[in-house]
């Protein structure tokens, strides 16, 4: 029973008094519960600092989930089967895919990358002694010195994935966690909702059925647009006694993931062997790039905003430029699905808040 004054407390027959430990203050406990709160704020922003391997990893594997989602949903569209066979139609399509590739293309790419770094130095070298004659300085260039400069120029992740045992591992990961994600998404949806309060729970739904529908159109998108560029790329390359056509071709379709930045690198790539079989090859090199990218650009990018959201090119170039010095290559080559998302997530908050204002 409480004592009648004094600030003193009768707990088992004795006289008690308040301790240092003890707050009854409700300033002061606000004040500590707002500490506590920037406190763990600042923790979580450092955990995931420090974890920033595995988190992109992960969300690497939700867009590897993403495209083998929408192929079975796809896929539901003309066979009337369950969920789990087309989906193992999908991973053993993509596994076929993969050994063809290694199988029959791998030794004609294999040899063709061999001479591809000795083509580039050459047309880099002679592209620095041009321009030495020309007076714009003295350029000495090695494949080590480009190696090390480009390597510099990306974060802390390129580390994890710049060896081939690291990079084999990172894929592994992806395909494994992206197909059991895939399997059954609903599971993991549930899971993280069942941690959020109730009030918030229908937010959660719809804002994540949205990023869903995003991420599988925009990842459509850009896997039709791998597969033209590089199909494209290759036929044209053959066409005109390009050198290396194959592997022109598995470049560009590769670095076509990659808005902005991997047409850029792709182009330059293409220019550079073209003009290394000849003045007339190289001008042939320009005009494949300038009608492949157009065909991109006009025909499949305006086609696949229309489904998804309209990301504007700055504001991807920028994302990329961003996250390719914080968090490597992993950071270049999710920096579209990233925007993306965090898109979709603002544009569902503005909704939210419209909508209570025209309650309110």
């Amino acid at each position: 029973m409480a004592a009648a004054g004094g600030g003193k407390e009768k707990i088992r027959g004795r006289a008690e008094t308040p301790g240092p430990t003890e707050i009854r203050s409700d300033l002061l406990r606000t004040e500590l519960l707002r500490a506590g709160a920037w406190l763990g704020l600042a923790l979580l922003i450092g955990l995931c600092i420090v974890l920033i391997q595995p988190i992109m990893l992960i969300f690497a594997a939700i867009v590897m989930a993403a495209i083998l989602d929408g192929g079975t949903r796809l896929l539901g569209r003309v066979l009337p089967i369950g969920r789990a066979w087309r989906l193992l139609i999908v991973c053993l399509s993509l596994a076929a895919f993969l050994i063809w590739t290694v199988m029959f293309a791998g030794s004609q790419i294999a040899d063709q990358a061999a001479t591809l770094q000795q083509v580039i130095m050459i047309q880099v070298e002679r592209l620095a002694a041009w321009a030495s004659e020309h007076g714009m300085g003295n350029f000495q260039l090695d494949a080590k010195t480009i190696t090390e400069n480009f390597a510099g120029t990306f974060g802390r992740v390129t580390a994890a994935v710049g060896s081939v045992v690291g990079a084999l591992t990172s894929v592994v990961m992806i395909l494994v966690l992206g197909i059991f994600i895939a399997i059954e998404p609903r599971l993991y949806e549930r899971g993280v909702a069942w941690m959020l309060p109730m009030k918030s729970r229908e937010n959660f739904y719809i804002t994540t059925a949205r990023m869903g529908f995003t991420l599988r159109r925009l990842m459509a998108g850009r896997l039709l647009g791998m597969v033209v560029e590089g199909i494209g790329t290759w036929l044209a390359c053959l066409a005109v006694g390009i050198p290396m056509a194959a592997l022109m071709g598995l470049l560009t379709g590769l670095l076509a993931f990659i808005p902005n930045i991997g047409a850029i690198v792709s182009g330059i790539l293409l220019v550079l062997v073209g003009f290394s079989a000849g003045t007339d090859t190289g001008l042939w090199a320009i005009a494949i790039y300038f009608i492949v990218q157009t065909v991109d650009g006009y025909l499949i990018v305006p086609m696949v905003a229309k489904q998804t959201v309209d990301l504007a090119p700055a504001l991807v170039l920028g994302a990329q430029i961003l996250l390719g010095a914080l968090l490597g290559l992993m950071g270049l080559f999710l920096a579209d699905p990233i925007v993306a998302m965090i898109k979709v997530a603002l544009e569902r908050e503005a909704e939210r808040n419209a909508g209570a204002a025209g309650t309110a």
